[in-house]
Formats: C-alpha cells, structure tokens, sequence
C-alpha cells in the first residue's frame, strides 16, 4: 500500500548546520494497517510525514502509494489519495463557509472530480453523517465552521476526510490541541472510522498509553529512523514500562523526552 525505499531527508546540506533528520527509512505500510507512531521531539515523526505527503521532497529514496512512484508529485496531487490532519483545527476546515459546503467540497474530491450539486438528497446525505459525530452539527449545518469549537472542527476534518476517500490517512498529534474530553471523542471517532471504512492510517502521538491502545501495529522513532517496529501478539501484550526498557535495550540510553515521560497515560 504504502512503501518507502532508503527515504533520507538532509536539511542544510554541505552546510556547518547540515541536519539528517532522515536516516534511510525503509517502510512498509500494508492496506488496512492502523500504524501508531511514537518518538521524542525531533526524532522525524512529521518530517517522516511531510516526505509522505509531499510537503517537502525527499533528499534520497522514493515514495510509493498504491505501487505508483510518487516521489517527484507534488504536494497538491498526493493530496488527491492522501488525506492529513494536523494538530490545529483551524487547518482541517474553510473558516468562511458553511459546514454544508466543507463537506461538498472534499466530496467532490472523493468522486474523483464528478460535478455534484448540493441537493436536498445531498443535503440528508451530510445530515445523517453528521449525526454519527454526536455533536449537534447536523442541526447547524448552514453555521460557518469558524463558529464551532475546536473539538466539533476536528470531528469534522476527520469526517470530512473520511468523505474524501483517501488511500493513506495521516494523523499528526491531531488530538494534542484539544482539551481532554474532546481529545477523547475524536480519537473514539478515528477508531470507530477506520475500523468502519477500512482506511489505511498512520498516528503520531506523544502519549505512550494510545500508541499502545490504538492500531495494530506501532512504530517508535529517533534521530530520524525506526528503530522499534511491532504489530500482533507483540503490540497486544505491550506496556508503558516494556516500551520505555525497549527504547533503552536498543539505544543504550534512557528516554529523556519530558514530553513523552509526562504523556504515558492509558
């Protein structure tokens, strides 16, 4: 599904400040996989999905979705098969329109550029999908998106993204800027929906207790490679503790990230 061969990203290369923080990561993602991704600050989590997405391009290696090469595809036509949600829910959604008009536009994007109009059918369509989120939004579907709280964007970028169709999902930290409560909502909604969809996604988190709790199989990260990879029986019978003494049997060393240390919730 998803394939990275010797993926390396090199900033300021041939430069005092040439920074690797890319070590030729070979990956690869099979359809269906719900991959949770953990690592310190700085050990390449979004840059490891800015080369995926096409937000930057690669220094070395290449990139495939679906066995086509992608690596030299802009970031406008990845994001035809490749749907990202960041931390930031003002990132997800147009402000200035309607929910009703969010939704059609990604839509229109999982119909592969089909002309469709907002029907009354259409409109019932969007309703009904809206009431799977739980949040009234299917009442307020003629409100701009910039009158809902963070919490109701974010539900709706996931669903709307949902809508689209996309080959690969991408979730970056998208629950970190939420209070704890709506931070769980929309992580019980990315389950419910790619179980429901059968949608192939990948999960950066900070919080030791869902990249062990969520997905089926779980990659840990540092100074730009993959150096924990786990999935089955492996991933089930994982704990906070086993996943800290892994990270300190490999690199001989204790995980320093207060980030991560403060995050181990389950």
């Amino acid at each position: 599904m998803i394939r990275l061969e010797n993926v390396t990203k090199v900033f300021n290369p041939g430069t005092p400040h040439e920074n690797v923080a890319i070590r030729t990561v070979d990956l690869t993602i099979e359809k269906g996989d719900f991959v949770t991704i953990i690592g310190s600050n700085g050990a390449g989590k979004t840059t490891l999905f800015n080369l995926i997405s096409g937000t930057m391009p690669v220094s070395a290696g290449r990139v495939f979705v679906d066995e086509t090469d992608v690596t030299k595809h802009s970031e406008h036509r990845r994001a035809q098969i490749i749907g990202r949600i960041f931390q930031d829910p003002l990132l997800g959604t147009a402000s200035n329109m309607m929910v009703a008009d969010n939704m059609m536009i990604c839509y229109r994007k999982g119909m592969k550029g089909l002309r469709i109009s907002l029907t009354s059918s259409m409109r019932d369509f969007f309703r009904e999908k809206l009431r799977d989120l739980e949040m009234g939004l299917e009442n307020r579907m003629n409100d701009n998106v910039g009158l809902l709280s963070g919490g109701q964007r974010q539900a709706l970028t996931l669903l709307m993204m949902v809508l689209s169709e996309p080959s690969l999902v991408l979730l970056d930290e998208h629950t970190a800027a939420l209070d704890p409560k709506n931070a769980q909502i929309v992580l019980d909604l990315t389950s419910r929906f790619i179980a429901e969809y059968g949608l192939t996604s990948m999960m950066i988190t900070h919080n030791m207790g869902q990249a062990i709790r969520y997905g089926n199989r779980l990659l840990m990260m540092d100074r730009g490679e993959v150096i924990l990879d786990v999935s089955g029986d492996e991933k089930r019978t994982l704990t906070v503790e086993k996943l800290v003494q892994k990270f300190h049997e490999i690199r001989n060393a204790d995980l320093e990230s207060d980030e991560l240390m403060l995050s181990q919730g389950t």
